[in-house]
C-alpha cells in the first residue's frame, strides 16, 4: 500500500510528537522528520537559543520556510513544533494535502512535562495559569486537524496503533 499524503503530528510541547511520531515511521517503514530538530540542524543551536539571540519571529519564520518544504516530501512522518499549526500557511498546507494528526492530553499532564523543561522557550518563565492559557488558546486551533487522538491512559504503543489503524483505513 502506497501513502499519498504525509502523516503530519500537532499538539502541545510535551505532548509526544516526536516520539509518537517516530514510532509511528517505523511501523509503517515511512521517513521521520522532526521540524524542531532539522530547525536546530539547519541553523546549527538549539530553538532555545534560537529564541534568545534571534526572537520568536525570525523563528517562526524560518520554522514556516523549513515546514514547508519538508511537507513537500512524501510519504514521511513528520512532527510539527509546537507553535507552527498557528501559522496560517502551514495550517492551510497541512488540512488541504496531508493527514493530521493533534495528539491531545489533558492540561495537567503537559504542565506536568513542560514546567521545568529548560529547552522549551514559551515556558521556561512561565506561570501555570499562563501555560494553561496558551494550551487552552493553541487547542482551539488544533482541533481543526483531521483526526484528533485523545492520549490520555493509553500507552506510547497503544496511541501509535490508533494511528496506524486510522491511516490503514483512510
Amino acid at each position: 500500500m502506497k501513502l499519498k499524503e504525509n502523516l503530519v503530528f500537532l499538539g502541545m510541547m510535551g505532548s509526544g510528537k516526536s516520539s509518537i511520531g517516530s514510532l509511528t515511521a517505523k511501523r509503517l517503514e515511512l521517513n521521520f522528520i522532526d521540524i524542531d530538530s532539522e530547525i536546530e540542524n539547519e541553523l546549527g543551536i538549539s530553538i532555545k537559543k534560537i529564541f534568545d539571540t534571534k526572537g520568536e519571529n525570525y523563528f517562526r519564520k524560518f520554522e514556516e520556510k523549513i515546514t514547508l518544504k519538508k511537507l513537500k516530501l512524501n510519504p514521511v512522518v513528520i512532527s510539527l513544533g509546537g507553535g507552527a499549526f498557528m501559522n496560517k500557511n502551514i495550517k492551510k498546507e497541512v488540512l488541504k494535502n496531508h493527514l493530521s494528526f493533534w495528539l491531545n492530553w489533558n492540561y495537567k499532564t503537559l504542565l506536568s512535562r513542560i514546567k521545568y523543561s529548560k529547552k522549551r522557550p514559551l515556558a521556561i518563565n512561565a506561570k501555570n495559569d499562563e501555560l494553561v492559557r496558551l494550551i487552552k488558546k493553541r487547542s482551539n486551533i488544533y482541533s481543526k486537524a483531521l483526526y484528533e487522538i485523545k492520549c490520555d491512559n493509553l500507552s506510547k504503543n497503544e496511541i501509535v496503533k490508533k494511528i496506524v489503524d486510522i491511516y490503514e483505513t483512510h
